[in-house]
């Protein structure tokens, strides 16, 4: 006789069918198992046949290049969300194409298209992260950012090199032949450079060790990745993912290394005098970057020949500046007007406001990222005040914007 619904348990967990959201009966009705116990059900069987997903590779994920958009069609979309560095945006639409082409290629063909892992490289605040979220949002592989300051070589406190791929597989919810043709972003690749050139008595933990284990990675190889990250255990089950056709892409500032390219430029000036060298504005020099001047810099000559595309991000100047605060659909003012819209309030940036805001950005030489900061100061007043009274309207005028400047106290850390 079937149990009442009210004493049914599961028979795994001794759950009560009050505590779970439903529970499912076998064929005579005499044993029960709760969701709850399917989900962790299904969550091992994932696990364990994590390791064989690869046969099911070209059956289940195959990539109809008629759909993949286009390098053009990539671009255009970048352009909606960051100003200027068409450079940039061209080099990374025809990297993300290419990869996708690779993924195409049929079993067995002749040619093997080797993967073209990219390094940008450009000044705080110029779009190397945003290039890389805006165009996550467009592809169809499993995509993820990282970030390199939490890295250190294995045996020390900090993440494995694996955690990269820890995070791409969450991306891809654990479905390895997925995450096997995603895209990994490395940001801040620059601050794991090798310290110096003499060898010391201390490991440089979180540099050059970082670099040689990336190799593996970059290159191609089945690594053994913990499925939830952090420390390696020999108690857990790992699941092993081949970076053979993942893509990588890595960003970095590279504070200083105008240096490196203004002495390798001024070096090989032949047959002129001091008079007749070229003379470039600081951030005029990105443009010239070189693999030399990454090796220069501290990365090892093995991991810049896994990087074999390098480009660069200018820097931004007043007027792409302007464009920055005004014109993506994710401006700065605009989010900002769409925060005052949701209290029904009309928000008003003048011109000579956004020209204070500007200039303030420029003279903190903190990019597009000092732009919000900026805008943050001058809104921070009307965004406490405002919810709570009747105001329809806000305009933020230059002389508003300059009193709230003044009061931020930001003037005094320029």
């Amino acid at each position: 006789m079937a149990k009442k619904k009210n004493q049914v348990e599961c028979s795994f967990c001794g759950r009560p069918a009050s505590m779970s959201e439903v529970m499912i009966p076998s064929a005579n009705q005499e044993v029960y198992i709760c969701a709850e116990c399917v989900d962790q059900i299904h969550t091992l069987l994932k696990d364990y046949r994590g390791g064989d997903s690869h046969e099911a590779l070209d059956k289940n994920n195959d990539i109809d290049l008629q759909k993949v958009p286009k390098p053009k069609e990539i671009k255009e979309f970048l352009d909606q969300y960051i100003v200027g560095q068409d450079e940039a945006k061209k080099y990374m639409s025809v990297a993300v194409y290419n990869h996708y082409k690779r993924l195409a290629q049929e079993a067995g063909d002749d040619v093997d298209i080797e993967k073209s892992n990219i390094i940008l490289v450009g000044p705080t605040g110029t779009g190397k992260t945003l290039i890389a979220r805006t165009i996550a949002k467009m592809l169809d592989v499993p995509f993820t950012i990282v970030d390199a300051t939490v890295l250190t070589q294995a045996g020390y406190v900090g993440e494995d090199i694996e955690s990269l791929l820890t995070r791409l597989l969450q991306a891809a919810d654990y479905d390895v032949a997925k995450a096997e043709r995603g895209i990994v972003f490395i940001d801040e690749i620059d601050k794991i450079a090798r310290k110096g050139d003499n060898p010391s008595i201390t490991r440089d933990v979180s540099g050059e060790g970082v670099q040689q284990g990336l190799l593996k990675l970059l290159e191609g190889s089945i690594v053994n990745v913990p499925p939830q990250g952090g420390r390696k255990h020999p108690e857990q089950k790992m699941i092993p993912v081949d970076t053979k056709n993942i893509l990588f892409i890595c960003g970095g500032a590279f504070d200083g290394i105008e240096q490196k390219i203004a002495h390798r430029l001024n070096s090989h000036v032949v047959g002129y005098s001091a008079d007749g060298r070229r003379h470039l504005k600081g951030e005029q020099y990105m443009r010239y970057v070189a693999p030399q001047d990454l090796k220069s810099f501290g990365l090892i000559p093995e991991i810049i020949g896994r990087l074999p595309i390098l480009t660069h991000l200018d820097p931004l100047d007043k007027e792409a500046l302007r464009k920055v605060l005004t014109e993506p659909k994710n401006a700065v003012t605009r989010q900002y007007e769409k925060l005052f819209k949701m209290d029904g309030v009309k928000l008003k940036f003048d011109d000579n406001a956004l020209d204070y805001i500007v200039d303030k950005a420029i003279e903190f030489k903190l990019g597009a990222r000092g732009l919000r900061s900026i805008v943050e100061a001058i809104m921070i007043d009307a965004m406490f005040d405002i919810p709570s009274s009747k105001t329809k309207t806000f305009t933020v005028t230059r002389k508003y914007a300059e009193e709230k400047i003044r009061q931020s106290n930001l003037d005094d850390f320029k």
